[in-house]
């Protein structure tokens, strides 16, 4: 009874602040900027644990070496030239046990220092591999420090990575790294404990952690981080003296705090929900700059594949056959959200609708769960020969008013298929923190994964990158997915350099995931950002490399 309650006191304020608060009038004058937030990083530590917020937050802060740009171009961040085979940046080689290998140098900009004035060198590099190579780390990205075997400093501005592979993607470096200076000592005493030791979270807010065009001066935990131009910083100043993330993580009390005044706009990563903005466009869209980006997000439920009931892959088609996922995106979010059949994008190049679709059939599903022996109906529930319910959970990010509503309308749909799903939700810093990390979640956890054009699906779909405490939680295929072909497909992708061949590899992948379903697609997002008139610069990639990133081109209106 608590939840409609505070939905209606929420509401209240929001009208409330909508009757009585206006945005403060802005001038050429402001020079501070406070960015509303819903979710709270779990760490600090850019190459540990994938979470929007924290890449939001960090990518103010620091460059990695390359990156995609708005026009989904692959360019240098760190780095003062991309290189090429054909520029001879890139050259061919064997390896030590003579198979075929790519050399690949990258020559690091001269002027970039870390915010304690050490400079940023090839040896930071050499250090940052040398942390992900180790089994005991905990960092994401396992392939990467596998395949690359070694390293070099060849002078302090030119590194070199030799890998065992060749790989259409042989000069995308983009590697957050690490400050050897400061963390290379904790490490070294014990790389197991490291991830619990790093400077980035015992001491957050030394200047020594960062190079980009802002610094962390203030964390509390939770609530907000606060960021000041870094003096250090070799490109354009940044125009605001000041910026402060607030973390709000429920969604219509963030709306709420910029009708007042107290947040001047609205992240899209990850901001409010699709819905919730579209609705504020309608009341408010006039006095503020609204963007509707779509783009490579990908809304989804993981399905844990140790629980014994989804090991049944007829248990997974039932359950997305039991979804009405058109009527969702066209109710919930005005059609500008499609629905999902795989995690590839229809923007992205390499997608293809040669798939299974799972389009909603209940009486198909109905005949699979019988199928599948959970044919006995007890007081609207299925139970097996046993006696045993058909019972699961599902968990996602609490305070999202978007998902919680998705969650409820997909519980009511599968419940008039007699499946059992009870709702347990945790705070966002929680569930990506701990729960998903390290596979704690009984059985089906919603969440998105936001990716770069053509991103080849090794973390999270490779046998090899299943999190578990041999790996120290490093990987991201939190289902525990383990298909031969499905690692077959991706490592062949990584190596074909031919794009028609790729591509024919690629919509293998798309079959088999749509076939298997080791997560079930809902839908693909389209990020809304809610800005105030006066800020300029802010341009959203519609990929996984946030607005941030060029924060130094963000200013006021004249």
């Amino acid at each position: 009874m608590k939840r409609p309650v505070l939905s209606t006191v929420l509401g209240l304020i929001v009208s409330l602040a909508a009757a009585f608060c206006f945005p403060p009038p802005a001038t050429a004058a402001k020079d501070e900027l406070v960015i509303g937030l819903t979710q709270f990083p779990s760490t600090f530590h850019p190459n540990i644990d994938s979470m929007l917020a924290k890449s939001y937050i960090l990518a103010a802060t620091r460059r990695s070496v390359t990156a995609y740009d708005a026009e989904w171009e692959q360019v240098c961040l760190l780095c003062t030239e991309l290189p090429t085979l054909e520029n001879g940046g890139a050259t061919l080689e064997k390896t030590p046990d003579g198979k075929d290998g790519i050399a690949v140098t990258y020559k690091l900009r001269p002027d970039a220092r870390w915010g304690d004035g050490e400079p940023v060198t090839a040896h930071d590099v050499v250090f940052t591999w040398e942390v992900g190579r180790h089994p005991q780390s905990g960092v994401s990205g396992l392939d990467f420090y596998r395949s690359t075997y070694k390293t070099e400093a060849l002078d302090a501005h030119t590194v070199r990575l030799h890998a065992d592979k060749v790989t259409f993607s042989y000069n995308d470096l983009a590697l957050d790294i690490l400050p050897a200076h400061l963390d290379r000592k904790i490490f070294e005493e014990n790389p197991a404990d490291y991830r619990n030791r790093t400077t980035f979270d015992t001491d957050t807010t030394n200047p020594g952690l960062y190079f980009g065009p802002y610094r962390i001066t203030e964390v509390k935990a939770g609530a907000h981080v606060v960021l000041v131009p870094n003096d250090t910083w070799w490109g354009k100043p940044p125009h605001f003296k000041r910026v402060v993330v607030r973390v709000i993580e429920n969604t219509a009390a963030m709306e709420a705090n910029l009708l007042s005044g107290a947040i001047d706009m609205i992240s899209g990563e990850p901001g409010i929900t699709l819905d919730q903005a579209l609705a504020f466009e309608k009341a408010h869209g006039n006095d503020y700059q609204m963007i509707f980006k779509p783009g490579l997000v990908y809304e989804h439920i993981d399905l844990n594949l140790d629980n014994p009931v989804l090991k049944d892959r007829r248990i997974r088609q039932a359950l997305i056959l039991a979804l009405d996922r058109e009527a969702i995106s066209r109710q919930l979010f005005d059609g500008r959200q499609p629905v999902a059949d795989t995690s590839v994008n229809p923007l992205d190049w390499v997608h293809t609708d040669d798939i299974p679709k799972w389009r909603h059939d209940p009486k198909r599903a109905a005949l699979l769960l019988d199928e599948a022996g959970w044919s006995v109906m007890r007081r609207g529930v299925r139970h097996n020969a046993k006696g045993e319910k058909l019972s699961l959970e599902i968990m996602t990010t609490a305070g999202n008013r978007t998902r919680e509503l998705v969650q409820q309308v997909l519980q009511s749909q599968w419940q008039q298929l007699g499946i059992d799903v009870r709702i347990r939700n945790q705070p966002a810093r929680v569930f990506f923190g701990e729960t998903v990390t390290r596979r704690k979640f009984e059985a089906m956890a919603m969440f998105a994964w936001l990716s770069s054009p053509e991103s080849p699906p090794r973390s999270t779909l490779h046998s090899k990158h299943i999190p578990s405490p041999e790996n120290n939680w490093g990987g991201q295929n939190y289902t525990g997915y383990d298909n031969p072909e499905m690692d077959r497909l991706i490592e062949a992708i990584e190596t074909e350099l031919d794009r028609d061949k790729r591509k024919k590899l690629w919509h293998r992948v798309q079959q088999l995931y749509a076939t298997d379903l080791p997560a079930i697609p809902l839908y693909f997002r389209a990020t809304p950002y809610v800005l105030p008139k006066w800020l300029t610069g802010v341009t959203p990639t519609g990929h996984q490399i946030t607005t941030t990133t060029w924060i130094e081109n963000w200013g006021v209106k004249e």
